[in-house]
């Protein structure tokens, strides 16, 4: 993939600020969009999901944070929250509601590009240390799974269930049980939408893994999670 295909979508309210910087990362080869109010954030990002989102935490009409936190209900693009507060709690909150990395004002655009290509190669597969399960490694620093050398490209819901059903292959978790695992944010959803969940897992999972690996649907009962068959001569 050129740089020409990643967009960067730049939320900040300093208009001079995010111009220059999405004039430097147009001069280093990526396509950029700015936003400078937080309640236009979502809204661009379920238009067309951007390759790295850059928050700033401090945004008219909603915050940096709840920017963040709105993004993880439904996506795992990698975030960067840019801020100039330095203090610990401010790089903490920003890490606990989903942030991937966390950048201080001043910086220099150098800087910022470095951060940005670190995201992206860990989108793009370079695995890290993590927990191995049948073929899968879980990174849980970054809340992404692998299958084989493969990111799958999660939603923060699937990434949870999935993380839950591999957490005892072969054992037969409920709707009840899963939808607690993947809706972490109390928000009212039906055990209908772990199916959906579980649909969407099924097709990613079957592009890349090997065979007889994946969920398996048990009448009545729930799912569960089948490792890979061992291969026979």
């Amino acid at each position: 993939m050129s740089h020409s295909t990643r967009r960067i979508l730049i939320v900040d309210d300093d208009a001079r600020a995010g111009t220059l910087l999405s004039d430097y990362l147009r001069s280093q080869g990526y396509a950029t969009t700015v936003l400078m109010n937080g309640l236009h954030v979502e809204p661009e990002v379920r238009r067309a999901e951007p390759a790295v989102v850059l928050l700033d935490v401090t945004l008219p009409g909603l915050d940096g944070l709840e920017v963040c936190h709105q993004l993880r209900r439904f996506s795992a693009v990698p975030i960067i929250m840019v801020s100039g507060r330095v203090e610990e709690i401010d790089r903490t909150l920003g890490l606990e509601v989903g942030a991937d990395d966390y950048v201080c004002k001043p910086f220099s655009p150098r800087e910022v590009v470095a951060r940005i290509k670190a995201q992206l190669r860990r989108a793009e597969g370079r695995l890290g240390a993590g927990v191995a399960v049948h073929g899968f490694r879980i990174d849980e620093g970054s809340r992404r799974i692998a299958c084989g050398d493969q990111w799958l490209q999660l939603t923060p819901q699937e990434y949870r269930l999935l993380r839950k059903l591999l957490t005892r292959p072969g054992h037969v978790f409920s709707r009840e049980d899963l939808l607690d695992a993947a809706d972490d944010d109390n928000r009212a959803t039906s055990e209908r939408a772990v199916d959906s969940h579980v649909k969407n897992l099924r097709r990613k999972i079957e592009a890349v893994g090997p065979p007889g690996c994946g969920i398996t649907a048990v009448y009545g009962a729930g799912y569960r999670f089948d490792p890979p068959r061992p291969v026979t001569a």
